[in-house]
């Protein structure tokens, strides 16, 4: 029988070591990997070539929205499935809205999240039931779940430098995590401020929470 390939990516150790200790005694799932941080998870998945990428949201350097974006567009025949916390509607609207195949409450049973990963990697679409309510509580106040709000006019580097910048690197240390020069650095954030229309570091990290990008 040939194993479903699973990417893990979540920075909390403790939390993957339990994922894979699950997934390791099934017969039909191989863990093939595991990523702390979004850009490891985007980098791990167009080299290993998983077939399902499990994906937290909340994870340094980029998030697991973003990650998810940049997996459909470069290694597109990576399915995602978000693993998180949040119960939230700007969530889900922007983890479907990326891409992800499905989203699953951490707090879901063993058999459910082996039961998504399976039908994720069968090309199906895999919600909690909690996060089925609260879609369909959507639906019915504004007739659908527009995911396009959760776009903005920002690139997929611009959002990256957003992150960054908001979570209080400086331009120098951006510019080393991203292997860019610091003129680019700082060609991206005068656009990013362009773009939204806001004029200092405090404006674009209220942005940044208000708009998930980061949490609190």
């Amino acid at each position: 029988m040939e194993r479903i390939r699973v990417l893990l990516a979540d920075d909390h150790t403790i939390l993957r070591d339990g994922i894979r200790s699950l997934l390791e005694d099934e017969t039909d799932i191989a863990v093939v990997g595991e990523a702390e941080d979004g850009h490891a998870a985007v980098k791990m998945a167009c080299e290993l070539k998983p077939d399902v990428a499990l994906m937290d949201i909340a994870m340094p350097l980029l998030n697991g929205l973003e990650a998810t974006r940049q997996i459909r567009r470069y290694c597109p025949g990576v399915k995602v499935l978000i693993l998180s916390m949040h119960e939230n509607e700007e969530y889900i609207r922007q983890a479907l809205a990326s891409g992800a195949m499905g989203y699953i409450l951490k707090d879901a049973a063993a058999r459910d999240l082996l039961g998504a990963i399976r039908s994720v990697h069968r090309g199906e679409v895999v919600l909690s039931p909690a996060i089925t309510r609260l879609i369909i509580e959507d639906y019915l106040r504004w007739g659908d779940l527009n995911p396009a709000e959760a776009e903005d006019s920002l690139s997929p580097r611009e959002r990256e430098v957003l992150q960054l910048i908001a979570e209080g690197y400086t331009n120098k240390q951006i510019a080393e995590i991203l292997t860019v020069s610091i003129k680019t650095v700082q060609s991206h954030r005068g656009s990013i401020m362009s773009k939204l229309d806001l004029h200092d570091r405090s404006e674009l990290v209220k942005y940044a929470i208000r708009k998930k990008i980061i949490e609190v």
